[in-house]
């Protein structure tokens, strides 16, 4: 796999490296890209050669059947010890190569992010409570995880999302990270070519990686997008603001919005659902179906489920459950999809759930295949799932 060394796109508040800062934050990504693809492939033949033939002699000629049987062989193996300790390692580095530009600068991208004459908005409420599943881990291993404000303004927590999503997606996400939000829209577009939402709402947008799409995609429409983490909010409207896209933001729980009903015509979240509960992806769920007007659509990207994947695949997959700070990550990639989106009261005839190809890694040559764990484990796809409101 050869990897893409075209850098992230600048705008005003992305934090400034010097030489050194750079240096190391380009380190942190060769060191994953070496992992990924020199390191990464031999998982695939200790397992066929070493570890698979190991689960058989003790199974009596029986073959792994999931990833829990793949699990118990690999995770002892050597060589996926080495692999794991690696990209975990590869994780903690980047995070430090992304703090200390942030650290050192902290006061001036506050200043930076306060806008005097806003073409969007943003809307904060200080006295919104942290769901606790979302504040009891730094998630993604993200020292603070996206909640955490050391200053008055503080931005410093998105400010080190932004830099690290690209760092840690070694590009192929696009130089702007919004490859989930453009495939989101590229799929919505060939299945809805009639679609033209008039309010769109993006739930977790964390910096607005993919809210900022939909204001190209359908450009009389107003954007919306909620997220609970103050500093994250801060740093998309100001980004936003940057990119010259209006969109509105505002501090809210996707459980349970200050919005009417039905005054949604498209609801979306990319990669929102394995960060949270179980009673809240039903409550999320529950709350797309209550903000869409008749003949609206809701759309959720993830990574790929585990239902029909080969079982070293799902093992793989499988890797952010116990080593990446993600508690929530295997049960979201084994949900009753069916189930849960008609107890939220949709149409189950109505229902979508398909692999969609990567916006940018549209062409086949340019998809990786590679399980590699993580946000960016879909080799080149990425699953989206949701309902046409009746």
């Amino acid at each position: 796999m050869v990897m893409s060394q075209i850098e992230q796109n600048a705008h005003d508040v992305l934090p400034k490296t010097n030489h050194d800062e750079l240096a190391r934050q380009q380190f942190v990504r060769s060191f994953k890209e070496h992992i990924v693809s020199n390191i990464h492939p031999g998982l695939r033949t200790t397992y066929e050669h070493r570890a698979k033939k190991r689960f058989e002699g003790a199974n009596n000629g029986a073959s792994p059947n999931d990833k829990n049987d793949v699990a118990s062989v690999m995770k002892p193996d050597p060589y996926y010890r080495m692999f794991s300790s690696l990209l975990r390692t590869s994780q903690e580095m980047m995070w430090s190569s992304v703090q200390l530009p942030v650290a050192r600068s902290i006061n001036e991208l506050a200043s930076s992010a306060a806008q005097a004459d806003p073409i969007g908005s943003l809307r904060l409420d200080p006295d919104l409570p942290l769901p606790k599943y979302h504040s009891a881990v730094d998630i993604h291993c993200q020292p603070g995880g996206y909640h955490t404000e050391y200053i008055d303004g503080d931005v410093a927590q998105g400010a080190m999302y932004d830099r690290a999503v690209y760092i840690y997606a070694m590009g192929q996400m696009g130089r702007d990270n919004a490859d989930m939000g453009d495939s989101v829209i590229a799929w919505i577009k060939n299945n809805y070519p009639d679609f033209s939402p008039k309010r769109i709402l993006d739930m977790g947008c964390s910096v607005g990686h993919s809210t900022l799409p939909y204001t190209d995609a359908w450009p009389d429409a107003e954007v919306h997008a909620i997220d609970v983490a103050a500093p994250m909010l801060r740093y998309a409207h100001a980004r936003a603001e940057s990119k010259g896209k209006a969109v509105h933001f505002s501090q809210q729980n996707a459980e349970k919005t200050d919005f009417e009903d039905g005054s949604f015509d498209l609801v979306v979240s990319h990669i929102l659902m394995h960060e949270t509960s179980d009673k809240a992806v039903k409550n999320v769920m529950a709350e797309c179906n209550r903000l869409l007007a008749p003949g609206g659509l809701m759309a959720h990207a993830e990574t790929p489920p585990y239902e029909g994947m080969e079982p070293f695949d799902a093992f793989m997959l499988d890797w952010d459950s116990t080593n990446n700070n993600e508690p929530f990550w295997r049960r979201s990639h084994e949900l009753d999809l069916p189930k849960l989106t008609t107890d939220a009261g949709f149409d189950a005839e109505k229902m979508f759930s398909v692999m969609a190809p990567s916006a940018y890694q549209i062409a086949d040559a340019e998809r990786s295949g590679t399980f590699q764990g993580g946000d960016f484990g879909g080799g080149g796809v990425w699953f989206i799932y949701g309902c046409e409101k009746a």
